[in-house]
């Protein structure tokens, strides 16, 4: 830890001079404080910095559970999931890109034919594929690996290991991986729990992995149906619930992928894109400007209570409120212009400087019509981000944003066409249904094509799999 020279916090000015005072709307909600200077009056957002949230993977296993390895945390505090989701859900256009990009992942639903296109008519099989409920499973397994680039499935066996009888999705913010075995490299087990309520060691359930190269040839030869690499056909195992992970490959992480949306994240326009309703709610009910933007890291009130030992969670909130009027008044009036604030910072295990407050001014002069141009630029930028065309979803505002129908369906067609190496990586696990269950399926995720007037016809469903008959046209 290195420090710079200097005060904890900066000194209050005298309060006849500076003063917060109250406003119609509790805008602390949103993180802006109100603070009233000599002549005008003013606002300040106080958040945190986001791009803590997504430290490189940091391998140093958790002991969580007797008798297995530990498990790697996701995030420096195991919480990087649902702090992802929070961000999300605060994002109108975040949150409908998702759905998008999930409903257009999942195409016209998951769909079981006979090899040559046919329907199946075997009514074990029908009965099995009910009896899982396919069309909740598949939103499940796409709504994870589009938030996160992974989704686990779960399968069961009967009690003498000879069928497969039950297919389960495991939820991805529940998932944590096993530190990898140091002679084989493979991660062995999934451990599910509720993190955030610091399971205990009965709480936590540890689920065998198959391994994510080729998990069919991992189950068979656990099995004995199969011999292992050195020609030797092992005892069937006693487990009969294995998990299987579906991964969208990212470079440099082995263990939880790195969305490459979240890059909004670490660049900040997804945090601008936040502000802008907030500053413009707070200009329109009060015309009040947003002036500042305070960065406080979110170990900065951890370090403040506990280096004042304050351990209370009562007092640790009464002196986290303190701080914020601190900085509040240190913002404001005029007896604190070109005064200096000292603040810490360290270097991390990448070289890199961490500071633990920063403050931007943001430009004062932004009329609330300005907001439109910068709410657009940051929507467009967020809409790449996550591979949504703004004129598909509609995350455009303004004027004159419209494409001709011609335009329209073709974005729409190169999107279906993008989800391609996503929905093969998901249909690959239910050969496995094939092997151990001695069927004879294909599995496909058709699309709804949209043609032109000279089809007769608005849309007709097409299979995206080279080779297998139009499901339209005989399978289903």
């Amino acid at each position: 830890m290195r420090t710079t020279p200097g005060m904890r916090k900066p000194p209050a000015p005298p309060k006849p001079r500076s003063v917060a005072e109250p406003v119609e709307a509790d805008f602390a909600s949103f993180g802006v404080h109100v603070i009233q200077g000599v002549n005008d009056k003013f606002g300040s957002i106080i958040t945190e910095d986001t791009k803590r949230i997504f430290d490189y993977e940091e391998v140093k296993p958790v002991k969580a559970k007797e008798g297995f390895r530990g498990y790697v945390p996701w995030g420096s505090d195991n919480e990087q999931p649902l702090q992802i989701l929070e961000k999300i859900r605060d994002d109108e256009v975040m949150s409908s890109n998702m759905w998008f990009n999930i409903t257009t992942g999942y195409g016209r639903g998951f769909k079981v034919t006979k090899p040559d296109g046919t329907p199946v008519t075997d009514e074990a099989i029908r009965k099995f594929f009910r009896r899982n409920n396919m069309t909740k499973l598949w939103l499940e397994q796409f709504t994870d690996i589009k938030h996160f680039y992974f989704s686990v499935l779960v399968i069961i066996l009967d009690t003498e290991g000879k069928q497969i009888v039950q297919i389960r999705h495991k939820e991805a913010v529940n998932c944590r991986f096993e530190t990898c075995d140091p002679e084989t490299g493979n991660i062995e087990h999934v451990f599910y729990a509720n993190w955030k309520s610091k399971p205990k060691d009965d709480e936590i359930e540890a689920i065998p992995l198959l391994e994510m190269d080729d998990p069919i040839t991992d189950l068979l030869v656990r099995l004995g149906i199969e011999p292992n690499d050195d020609g030797e056909t092992q005892k069937q195992t006693t487990e009969r619930k294995f998990a299987i992970v579906n991964r969208i490959p990212t470079a440099g992480e082995k263990y939880y992928p790195f969305p490459y949306y979240c890059s909004t994240f670490n660049s900040g326009w997804a945090k601008l894109k936040a502000m802008i309703p907030v500053a413009k709610v707070a200009q329109m009910t009060n015309g009040m400007v947003i002036k500042y933007l305070v960065e406080l890291h979110k170990d900065y009130f951890y370090k403040l209570c506990e280096g004042e030992g304050i351990t209370d969670p009562i007092k640790k909130k009464e002196r986290r409120k303190l701080e914020i009027e601190n900085i509040k008044n240190f913002l404001s009036g005029i007896d604190n212009q070109n005064k200096s604030w000292f603040s810490t910072y360290y270097i991390d295990p990448n070289g890199k400087e961490q500071k633990m407050v920063r403050i931007e001014l943001l430009d004062k002069d932004k009329a609330g019509g300005d907001y439109i141009e910068d709410s657009e630029e940051a929507a467009n930028i967020v809409s790449y981000a996550m591979g949504v065309h703004p004129s598909l979803i509609g995350s455009s505002p303004g004027k004159n944003k419209s494409i001709n129908g011609t335009e329209a369906r073709e974005l729409f067609t190169m999107k279906q066409a993008l989800e391609r190496p996503t929905r093969d990586i998901m249909i690959a696990p239910y050969y496995l249904l094939n092997e151990v269950n001695k069927w004879d399926l294909e599995y496909d995720i058709p699309d709804l094509m949209l043609t032109t007037l000279d089809q007769k016809t608005d849309a007709k469903v097409v299979s995206t799999k080279d080779g297998l008959p139009n499901p339209s046209e005989g399978g289903a």
